[in-house]
């Protein structure tokens, strides 16, 4: 071997000894690397194992010039430092705050989700409320900060933490939100028929004290505080109520439109429809505290200038006669809570208490006394007239009229007119196709009861009904579109037959004294008449 190649294989194992302790360094490094990652994870795991326990406070104000805040820490009020990175100007009052082991705010939490239910009673100015606890406690709570950017109302239900001394949130009330529509109806005084004389005797003893308060003071009028419809069922006297709001609504917008200071959309009529059945509940004064927040809730909207109208439908099931006997004691309590929330101590200005009932004559009459529900209205059945009037509310020229019924008067406007005074013609005819029941009186008088007799705005609207979805019926069948006086009249037999009026009345007694019969002479005995399958009807 030449010097040479003994030279090349000492290079060559060289090459292979560098490489390999390139290798070992390359592995050294690796190891030095996961090494270094292990002790960082353990540095880190130890010190939060070490970390000493963080608390919480509750914000309560900053010194922007100290870079302080005031917070209440378990308890105690006490200033504390805060962390530079910490913007002051964002924290508001109720929010938690993270303390470090040195009392120093390090953090900026939520609010509190949880707590006590407290009734608001009373706002005092602008971020503090006076609030009612269990039982009659009641206590002053500071308001968060959200809080005080929503509008917080008598009678609302609030979350409250009582230690740290605020109120966070506003929770809704399922026992007395769901009785209150706090909105004005859509209904004008327009889509009600047969009831002209009486619409005008309610706006001239609702509409006018609001419209003209001047003048009623001229005079040494009062505003009525509220009024009564009575009558039978389905004769509109929901309607009335809900136009009442809508048209007070429009008259106070209009009022107002000439002020330039007032935005006439903000203008408008709260409507707290209370449904009485659905008031009344099994445990002893949870009916009168649902009456109480109902008008502290209508006092706090009136306050603001605005109407406000509660109605009670079906007024005679919650306000009966008290020692009636008819139903339980419940009454004895809640109608002197009704009576002292509409003409007690406190003022009840700009509401108005609005009460429908089938049977007047079971309200205690202390609560229909002149100077509490001043005006009462009968909402009476319709007369052929009103009848025809209601009728054409709902079957109207812009609906698909059979040819037939065109070919015969020539427009849709003339054939709805004459279509609508057949069917009211062959309602109100008193023959003895159209006797339903016979009364017999205590005192030997006999008196027949006819169609007419039964006759609603409810009932006409399905009539209406019935007979437009009788009328899609042919034209699926036959494909000839409108509606004819056969629909009409078939709709009128099988809405008869089906109304709950004349199906099924065991008790036809009762059914006549809801009617308005044998209020004043006593019925003896009732007999059924009415058939409502004759062709003849």
């Amino acid at each position: 071997m030449t010097d040479k190649q003994e030279l090349s294989a000492q290079t060559w194992a060289l090459q292979e000894l560098v490489a390999s302790l390139e290798e070992k360094n390359g592995r050294l490094a690796l190891g030095l690397q996961e090494a270094q990652k292990t002790i960082k994870e353990l540095s880190e795991q130890l010190e939060i194992l070490s970390t000493p326990p963080g608390s919480f406070a509750i914000f309560l104000s900053a010194n922007h010039v100290k870079r302080t805040v005031v917070a209440n820490v378990s308890g105690r009020k006490m200033s504390l430092k805060v962390d530079p990175l910490i913007e002051l100007g964002t924290l508001k009052p109720g929010q938690e705050l993270l303390l470090n082991e040195h009392q120093v705010v390090i953090g900026v939490g939520a609010y509190e989700r949880v707590g006590e239910l407290v009734v608001m009673q009373t706002l005092l100015g602008a971020d503090r409320v006076l609030v009612k606890l269990s039982g009659d406690d009641t206590r002053v709570l500071r308001l968060a900060g959200r809080l005080r950017e929503q509008e917080v109302k008598v009678g609302d239900l609030l979350l409250a933490d009582l230690r740290a001394g605020f109120a966070y949130e506003i929770i809704d009330r399922p026992d007395v939100q769901h009785l209150m529509l706090v909105e004005t109806p859509q209904v004008s005084f327009a889509d009600i028929g047969g009831l002209g004389a009486q619409i005008e005797e309610i706006k001239d003893a609702i509409e006018l004290p609001f419209l003209q308060p001047e003048l009623y003071a001229q005079h040494a009028l009062k505003a009525p505080k509220g009024l009564l419809l009575y009558g039978p069922p389905g004769c509109g006297k929901t309607l009335i109520a809900k136009a009442i709001a809508t048209s007070l609504t429009e008259k106070m917008r209009q009022k107002t439109a000439q002020d330039l200071s007032i935005n006439s959309d903000n203008v408008g009529t709260y409507f707290l429809n209370i449904k009485g059945p659905q008031l009344l509940d099994k445990y002893v004064g949870e009916t009168e505290r649902q009456i109480r927040e109902i008008f502290a809730r209508a006092r706090d909207r009136a306050s603001k200038g605005m109407p406000v109208v509660i109605f009670f439908d079906e007024m005679e099931a919650l306000f009966r006669t008290r020692g009636s006997g008819i139903s339980s004691d419940v009454e004895t309590t809640v109608v002197p809570q009704l009576l002292a929330e509409i003409d007690g101590v406190e003022a009840l200005e700009n509401v108005i208490v609005i009460g429908a009932s089938n049977r007047e004559d079971m309200i205690d009459p202390a609560i229909v006394r002149p100077g509490r529900l001043d005006v009462k209205i009968a909402i009476s059945r319709p007369d052929a007239h009103g009848a025809k009037e209601i009728l054409l509310k709902y079957l109207c020229a812009d609906l698909p009229i059979h040819s037939q019924e065109l070919a015969q008067y020539g427009t849709a406007t003339k054939a709805v007119e004459a279509m609508a005074a057949q069917l009211v013609s062959t309602l109100f005819a008193k023959t003895p196709a159209n006797q339903f029941a016979l009364l017999e009186y205590v005192d030997g008088t006999q008196e027949f009861l006819y169609v007419c007799d039964l006759i609603s705005g409810a009932l006409l609207a399905g009539m209406v009904d019935r007979a437009k979805k009788l009328a899609i019926k042919d034209y699926l069948a036959t494909g000839i579109k409108g509606i004819s006086m056969e629909h009409l009249l078939a709709a009128m037999r099988l809405e008869l037959a089906q109304n709950e009026d004349l199906s099924q009345v065991h008790n036809v007694k009762e059914w006549a004294r809801i009617n308005g019969k044998g209020r004043h002479r006593e019925i003896k005995n009732a007999t059924w008449l009415f058939d409502a399958e004759s062709e003849n009807v």
